[in-house]
């Protein structure tokens, strides 16, 4: 081949190859420049929803995203992967999951100071390619948490000014109170992030509060602009007290991980699966103990394995531990020390109790708490070591999936709620997902938690580790047929069982999400379509 030639063949492939960049960077730049299109054309009943967190661990974010589908709206629910999102996110049609990426690996390495700047400016871009980009057509709404405030309010603000969407901001905290758990009120950073705070999340189309506290505290004090509506958290339709057969299922399931657990190979009651579990068997109720017999069987199970006559449905066992349970985020907003603390003097009660001669006995106490978060492992360790000497109490950490948490909850005897809010106007959703699960709560004490927890009537409320241990002693004495625990139960129960508006307190109605949702919200939704 001559040289000419081979020149003219490397100018082609060279023009080939530019002719194709260049066509690739056209269609970009066309869809790039889509939002600028006239603001009034939106895509109808659509809306995305910003979560700047872990979107499995946000449920009231997950259930707008429910609502919103069940609606008739296209949903983009955007945040972070890590965790199992609810199973009705997956099966909705009209849900999409939108992932932002997580910053560079080479970036956590780097001192906070560095860090922070790189982190914001990552989240950015990621938020803004997500909304002016693989988001299409402009959403008729953009609905985002608060907090974190820094710096999606301020991106939210921005893009709904850009593309004409409506801005809806549901308040669950206020960011710079949060920062105030860290650094003193007169820090400059937590004067900046209030600054921020106050400036971008003022003008809204539609505030959500979760909380009349918070409502009246921020349009006293920052003059929202925009629609305002409370919407409490309310557990979905499908949270429940569990039958002992559900309970028997689940703990089946959970015997892996709990056998991992060395410390409850000699607190729990022995168990046989899949005939009985820590909290249930199949025993008939006048048996003492299983009655094994030898059969002739065929292979895979061994010709001298028991089987068991007389199988009965799942029964709840007398002789099981008393299970209680609290979900944290294991953040500095939760005082964990108070559990701790009172769990050990539980231990001390339980044992004298036992030696005494008429005294109401103190059952065995699985506690068990669930979640995930930065200060996890640092109390788990303590636990560990102050367990090691105990009888009467274990404490456990444990991760459930989304479809086996309300199952959870309506297994366990008492929920405890640790949570203080830092800004006192914020009500802790466990609390909530144990009512819905017929869940009596042991709940430490803050300004607004009366809008939830009704002293006596559904639960108690502590203020120091010394409460909490004299509310177990009084709530378990003689469990499983403990008085003062059923009583709340029941009335927990009574107090949720009817679906519609019913009347909770004086002025609180409690229903589930779905149907406080579509009394709340809905309607200023449905105003706010352009038609």
């Amino acid at each position: 081949m001559s040289t000419a030639s081979t020149v003219n063949s490397d100018k082609t492939i060279f023009h080939v190859i530019a002719s194709i960049a260049f066509l690739w960077i056209c269609y970009r730049l066309l869809v790039f420049l889509r939002f600028l299109r006239p603001k009034s054309e939106h895509s109808l009943r659509s809306i995305a929803i910003l979560v700047l967190g872990d979107i499995g661990r946000s449920p009231r974010m997950m259930y707008h995203a429910e609502s919103f589908a069940e609606n008739g709206f296209m949903v983009y629910l955007i945040g972070y992967g890590g965790s199992k999102p609810i199973p009705a996110l997956e099966r909705l049609p009209k849900v999409e999951l939108r992932y932002l990426p997580e910053p560079p690996a080479i970036l956590r390495s780097l001192p906070f100071v560095l860090l922070a700047p790189f982190k914001i400016i990552h989240q950015v871009s990621s938020i803004l390619r997500e909304l002016l980009i693989s988001v299409g057509e402009p959403p008729e709404y953009i609905l985002v948490q608060n907090p974190p405030s820094i710096p999606t309010l301020a991106v939210v603000w921005l893009i709904g000014r850009i593309r004409g969407c409506k801005v809806i901001i549901d308040w669950h905290n206020l960011g710079y109170s949060i920062l105030e758990l860290k650094l003193p009120k007169t820090h400059i950073y937590v004067k900046i992030a209030k600054w921020f705070e106050v400036t971008f999340g003022r003008v809204a189309y539609a505030h959500i509060f979760v909380t009349e506290a918070m409502r009246n505290f921020l349009v006293q004090e920052w003059d929202l602009i925009g629609e305002k509506v409370i919407l409490h958290d309310r557990p979905p339709k499908h949270f429940h007290r569990c039958s002992a057969q559900e309970i028997h299922d689940l703990f089946i399931r959970l015997q892996a991980p709990l056998s991992q657990y060395k410390s409850l190979q000699d607190f729990l009651p022995d168990s046989t699966p899949p005939f009985s579990t820590l909290l249930t068997d199949r025993k008939p109720l006048s048996d003492v103990s299983p009655t094994p017999t030898t059969a002739h069987v065929i292979d895979p199970i061994s010709a001298t394995a028991p089987t068991y006559e007389n199988i009965q449905p799942p029964r709840l066992r007398p002789d099981r531990p008393a299970l209680v349970v609290s979900s944290t985020s294991w953040t500095p907003d939760e005082d964990f020390g108070i559990l701790l603390d009172a769990l050990n003097q539980y231990e001390k009660r339980a044992r004298e109790l036992s030696e005494a001669a008429d005294a109401k006995k103190l059952p065995k106490l699985l506690m068990v708490v669930t979640g995930k978060g930065p200060q996890r492992e640092e109390y788990m360790k303590t636990i560990n070591r102050l367990q090691a000497d105990w009888h009467w109490v274990r404490c456990i950490s444990l991760w459930l999936e989304a479809e086996d948490y309300p199952i959870f909850l309506g297994s366990a005897d008492l929920g405890v709620s640790l949570h203080s809010s830092s800004s006192g106007r914020d009500l802790p959703m466990k609390v909530v997902d144990m009512f819905g699960c017929g869940l009596p709560v042991c709940a430490l004490n803050f300004d607004c938690l009366p809008e939830l927890v009704k002293d006596g009537r559904n639960g108690l409320i502590f203020n120091n580790s010394n409460e909490l241990t004299q509310q177990f002693e009084l709530l378990l004495a003689s469990f499983p047929s403990s008085e003062p625990l059923n009583q709340l139960g029941l009335s927990l129960r009574q107090a949720t069982r009817t679906s519609g508006v019913n009347h909770f307190s004086q002025n609180e109605e409690w229903c589930s999400w779905d149907e406080n949702w579509n009394i709340h919200l809905k309607p200023i939704i449905l105003r706010g379509i352009r038609v």
